[in-house]
């Protein structure tokens, strides 16, 4: 059975990417058209990969969807999930994110909504993981 989580995302951190909107708009309105265009598309586009961020698990395999691409991890290659509130390297707009140890030195910085039941969904699959958090 497939269960799929959404990634969780602090709208707050959105607010200081707001002002740097704002100076594009105003650039705009200035006829500095290229340089404020291409600031909204790459913080578009940021925010549209990170709010279609998700995270499924079937059978015994986590997936990872983004819309730059999928990555799939096998679950009983998990050997730590630790808490992380580091702003660098993550899949979602949050900090409230875990970090995921898999194989022997492959790791993913993830932020599922619903944090715990991740978690035990998991650790029912794999119940050798390591949490920290």
């Amino acid at each position: 059975m497939m269960t799929e989580y959404k990634s969780k995302m602090n709208y707050w951190l959105a607010l200081p990417i707001s002002y740097p909107i704002c100076l594009s708009v105003y650039g705009m309105i200035k006829g500095e058209w290229l340089g404020a265009l291409a600031f909204v598309f790459l913080i578009g586009s940021i925010l549209i990969v990170s709010y279609f961020t998700k995270y499924s698990v079937d059978g015994a395999t986590l997936t990872v969807k983004t819309m730059a691409g999928n990555r799939k991890i096998d679950i009983r290659s998990i050997r730590k999930i630790e808490k992380t509130n580091s702003i660098v390297s993550t899949r979602a707009l949050s900090l409230n994110r875990i970090w995921i140890h898999y194989n022997k030195y492959d790791e993913i910085v993830v932020s599922p909504k619903e944090r715990q039941d991740f978690i035990d969904r998991l650790l029912a699959i794999n119940p050798t993981i390591e949490i920290k958090v």
